[in-house]
């Protein structure tokens, strides 16, 4: 069954335009839909500032919409992707993709997910990053699906054990990195800081 068409006073009728411009003879109108609304029905319950909503919908549907042709190779890849995954999508996971993106000057494209994602991200992670220059003002915790797993070409895990599903032809890594939760910002400095070699290492293997 598939998703009704926005009317023209829909709110989010400009975002399924855009996105259906985007990717014409990729993705059905109704796909793309479907994908804009689940994009919605995931932010809405955790927006704080709804002005900011459609925006954080727009991006959300597009990189799943992205990771979805890119695992049906009906999108070429320009970069190796790289899939960051913990529990919650509010700590490691976060600050993993942060610094990769960081440090790889946009030579990787990163993403981030949780295999049970929470309502917010720790501000005390924000902080850690904010000290190195590294902003996750608009950066939120998102679930993990098949499709950005099927687009990665590495992902790192970190203490989802088996929620992580495994499919071939991927590179798996599980970094045994403390949690932050629930920990002060001098521990989570060791951890951004722990993180950070380890992401250094591992962009030193993809893209030499």
């Amino acid at each position: 069954m598939t998703s009704p068409l926005p009317t023209r006073d829909d709110p989010y009728a400009g975002i399924v335009d855009d996105l259906s411009y985007s990717y014409e003879g990729v993705f059905s109108r109704e796909s793309v839909v479907a994908a804009v609304r689940e994009a919605r029905d995931l932010l809405e319950p955790r927006s704080t500032i709804r002005t900011f909503l459609p925006v954080l919908v727009a991006r959300q549907a597009r990189e799943q919409l992205m990771a979805a042709a890119q695992a049906e190779g009906t999108m070429a890849k320009r970069v190796p992707e790289i899939l960051f995954v913990c529990v919650h999508n509010a700590g490691r996971s976060q600050m993993a993709a942060a610094l990769a993106e960081h440090l790889s000057a946009r030579r990787v494209h990163v993403r981030s997910a949780g295999s049970a994602p929470t309502g917010e991200i720790n501000p005390l992670v924000v902080d850690a990053l904010a000290e190195r220059g590294i902003s996750l003002g608009e950066a939120y915790p998102k679930p993990l699906t098949d499709s950005v797993m099927h687009a990665a070409d590495v992902i790192i895990t970190m203490g989802c054990g088996d929620a992580c599903p495994v499919f071939p032809g991927k590179r798996y890594e599980d970094w045994d990195v403390a949690d932050p939760a629930g920990r002060p910002i001098e521990t989570i400095r060791q951890i951004r800081d722990d993180i950070q070699g380890r992401v250094t290492v591992l962009l030193g293997q993809i893209l030499d």
